[in-house]
């Protein structure tokens, strides 16, 4: 056996080798492993920041705490991603967050955003997408949506002075919860029905529960692709979805960017169908909507 490392010799040294020893990733029979990545020993760490007692030694102590860290990581992880579990199942999904985790560990103090590097993670690892890749990647970016929207920040909603001084220079500024999303699937009915079914499962019921999720699955898995858009947004505190029409995903979607109104305008309409005569009416009805809505903030 490799000899324990030298004790630390501070506070601060302490809670780092003990950080690091927490956070290394448990083997795939949820073990801590002997030796870590870079060849260290792992039992020789423990012994230097952690004493034995009568039952465990110093090795099997510190085990507690690396399983502990990578179970809470992993069910909340599940909690986030419900929707992408029923698409890829339950031995694909448990690949995927093990390795993506591996990857993007935790840097916040927040669990809230363990997810927010997984749509870019699929871009290097798109083999954990299943056998319907658009489909699941739709769900994810759905669910991280959802969970952005959920917590972000709300600001004071523009005022209806203000609103009716904008011009076509004027750049509106949005609800930083507001997401817009251009989607292939009705993933936001699929997961409704996954999270109602997550609501109503018991002990007794899990199994049919399973069941119909995979029925829904396969029901929007059927489905020829089309072209889907979604805001994501927050009302009296809970999760809404809003269907949009390509338009005002276009409109939404350049003010976001920081275009003004005029510019965003131009590029929502520059290659619709909507008649000429029909364009005021649906610039009055789409802003008066949103301004209900608050999604306006001065």
């Amino acid at each position: 056996m490799t000899e324990p490392s030298s004790s630390p010799t501070s506070l601060l040294e302490v809670q780092r080798r003990m950080a690091a020893a927490v956070m290394h990733p448990l083997t795939r029979q949820e073990n801590m492993p002997r030796r870590r990545r870079d060849g260290a020993s792992n039992i020789a760490e423990a012994e230097a920041i952690i004493r034995p007692n009568d039952r465990l030694s110093s090795f099997e102590r510190l085990e507690i705490y690396n399983r502990q860290y990578w179970y809470r990581l992993f069910s909340c992880f599940e909690e986030d991603f419900p929707g992408l579990q029923a698409i890829l199942g339950r031995a694909k999904f448990d690949r995927l967050m093990r390795a993506y985790l591996t990857d993007c560990p935790s840097e916040s103090f927040s669990l809230r955003n363990l997810g927010s590097r997984l749509d870019a993670w699929f871009d290097q690892h798109p083999e954990h997408l299943g056998p319907h890749p658009v489909l699941a990647r739709d769900m994810a970016r759905l669910e991280w949506a959802h969970i952005e929207a959920f917590d972000s920040e709300e600001r004071a909603r523009l005022s209806a002075q203000k609103l009716a001084a904008i011009d076509e220079h004027s750049r509106l500024h949005l609800q930083p919860y507001l997401r817009v999303l251009a989607l292939s699937y009705p993933v936001d009915d699929l997961l409704l029905q996954v999270r109602n079914e997550d609501g109503s499962a018991t002990s007794s019921t899990n199994n049919a529960s399973s069941t119909r999720k995979r029925h829904h699955v396969r029901h929007v898995a059927a489905l020829a692709p089309k072209a889907i858009h979604i805001a994501v947004h927050r009302l009296e505190n809970s999760v809404w979805y809003k269907p949009l029409s390509p338009e005002e995903f276009h409109l939404l979607s350049a003010l976001l960017d920081g275009k003004p109104l005029g510019d965003s305008i131009d590029l929502a309409l520059s290659t619709s169908p909507l008649p000429e005569d029909q364009r005021p009416a649906f610039l009055q009805e789409a802003f008066a909507n949103w301004a209900m809505l608050g999604w306006f903030t001065s």
